[in-house]
């Protein structure tokens, strides 16, 4: 169960962030209604919200997934793999202080975007991608493995982060997509598969009672509904212009 959520209101600047998809600049007033969409949909699930005042410094901070990777026992700062963005991690550990008294953290040469970790139970997963490389990522390992946590880490072929296409629901229930599909990996999990056209649904988070999932994929929603969740969609279309997911919005834990 999460108590608590981290979220950071999308800046003016974000318009002129980070992206690959090429779906055109996002639409600043949509922006807005969409992730206070998000944060009522967060207290719905029952937790409570720290919500972070913009920061025109950095466009991309609204993604503070990407900042830390926090646990039960303690909370490790990230190391962006984004020069623009590694500036982001000095006000979010100070923001955490308030809620952990451990905190680890990954230095240079390590890079590590928060976006690379999923935990499932007491095992993380960790992708190499463009923002996660290897010494960050064995970093992270080493840190996890201390406190008594598994790690597996995992080379991305295709998705921009590793949790752009899997997700954890709880239950041994795992959403996967593209090349997760058929890793040996994710075979022992009951497989949740999202097709390839409806590929951005496989980030969805599971808080508390609820599957947020984003709107308007029909197939996966089905799934997710069948495996006996109760899910709230939620528009994402000007997070998606800049390579975001519902993952990537908040930190929960």
């Amino acid at each position: 169960m999460f108590k608590h959520v981290i979220v950071r209101q999308p800046g003016k600047s974000y318009v002129n962030g980070l992206t690959t998809s090429n779906l055109g600049k996002p639409d600043y007033e949509k922006l807005l209604t969409q992730h206070k969409a998000y944060v009522e949909a967060l207290k719905k699930c029952g937790v409570e919200v720290t919500e972070l005042e913009a920061d025109e410094n950095y466009p991309d901070s609204t993604f503070v997934e990407d900042t830390a990777v926090l646990t039960e026992k303690f909370a490790v700062i990230t190391n962006p793999g984004a020069e623009s963005r590694n500036g982001e991690i000095i006000d979010m550990k100070e923001v955490i202080k308030d809620f952990y008294q451990t905190i680890e953290s990954i230095h240079s040469p390590g890079t590590l975007d928060g976006g690379d970790v999923l935990q499932v139970e007491n095992h993380f997963y960790i992708g190499l991608s463009d923002r996660t490389n290897e010494e960050g990522a064995n970093q992270l390992k080493q840190i996890l493995e201390k406190y008594g946590y598994g790690a597996t880490i995992v080379p991305l072929k295709e998705f921009f982060h590793l949790k752009t296409g899997i997700a954890y629901l709880g239950n041994n229930d795992l959403v996967l997509a593209g090349e997760f599909v058929d890793s040996e990996l994710f075979q022992s999990f009951n497989r949740i598969v999202v097709e390839k056209e409806e590929e951005y649904a496989a980030n969805c988070i599971r808080v508390n009672d609820y599957v947020i999932i984003p709107k308007g994929y029909e197939n996966t929603k089905k799934k997710i509904v069948d495996a006996g969740y109760d899910v709230i969609e939620l528009e994402m279309s000007e997070f998606q212009k800049q390579d975001g997911g519902l993952s990537c919005l908040s930190l929960r834990f």
